[in-house]
């Protein structure tokens, strides 16, 4: 199978899923749980692609990697969910579209999800593809990877024990990871798929570089840092002075 039918195979595979967990969605009334399918679509994907070219040297790690960052984040993101209602940000998108959300919801948030993956996973496909040897760009995208995977694991587990304790209701959660950027786990995703990049890249597949851009472009500009904190401010009285002193993305020192 050539590089063009593996692409659109594993985007059948994601919309596939897509599907299914939508119809779960009907039945749930909550569409928040595509946030659970969206690390495992990259899953989906890669073991798709594996099968449907003829795999290099990069297979195994690609597979190993990816079923690292997907599942941990499944996992985090399922656990933090249950038995909560559905997320602020999709109850806003259900307002703007309603009447007739629940069929509308198909393609607005579980379809164009898969489109959005299929995208982004191409440096997966062509690191998998790629025939090269491994080499010292590898090693460095694994290096990029598992600084992301650092960011977003702490990050998740720091915020996580803050939000646990009664006494931090209301406050802002300015300390570890917290303290260096304001949003770890967006530096941590942009990092991984970097590193995947890299990979690719190792591989001789240069030009997949669109995947790891339209993840930047949406971390920073659509769905990650910017929707997060339109209104943050309003619901954290103190976001302001954080903002003041704390990088936005990329990890810095605090500012005096």
């Amino acid at each position: 199978m050539n590089y063009l039918n593996a692409a659109l195979a594993g985007f059948s595979a994601m919309a596939a899923a897509a599907v299914l967990t939508w119809l779960v969605s009907v039945w749930k009334k909550n569409v928040a749980i595509v946030d659970v399918l969206w690390s495992l679509m990259f899953l989906l994907g890669a073991a798709v692609y594996s099968r449907a070219v003829d795999a290099g040297p990069r297979q195994p790690l690609i597979l190993a990697l990816v079923a690292l960052w997907a599942l941990r984040l499944a996992i985090h993101i399922g656990a933090r969910n249950w038995g909560e209602p559905e997320d602020r940000r999709y109850q806003a998108i259900r307002k703007r579209n309603d009447p007739g959300f629940t069929f509308k919801s198909l393609y607005l948030v579980f379809v164009l999800q898969a489109v959005l993956a299929a995208i982004v996973s191409q440096p997966l496909l062509g690191a998998i593809a790629g025939q090269a040897p491994l080499g010292w760009l590898d090693a460095l995208g694994v290096l990029v990877f598992a600084v992301g995977l650092f960011f977003e694991a702490v990050g998740d587990w720091q915020l996580s024990r803050f939000k646990a304790d009664p006494a931090n209701s209301g406050k802002v959660m300015d300390r570890g990871l917290w303290g260096l950027t304001r949003h770890p786990n967006y530096f941590g995703d942009f990092c991984v798929w970097w590193g995947f990049y890299l990979l690719a890249l190792a591989a001789g597949a240069w030009w997949t570089i669109f995947g790891p851009l339209l993840i930047s472009f949406l971390l920073l500009k659509v769905s990650g840092v910017r929707l997060l904190e339109k209104d943050i401010g309003q619901r954290r009285p103190g976001y302001a002075e954080y903002i003041r002193r704390t990088n936005a993305f990329f990890p810095g020192p605090k500012r005096a």
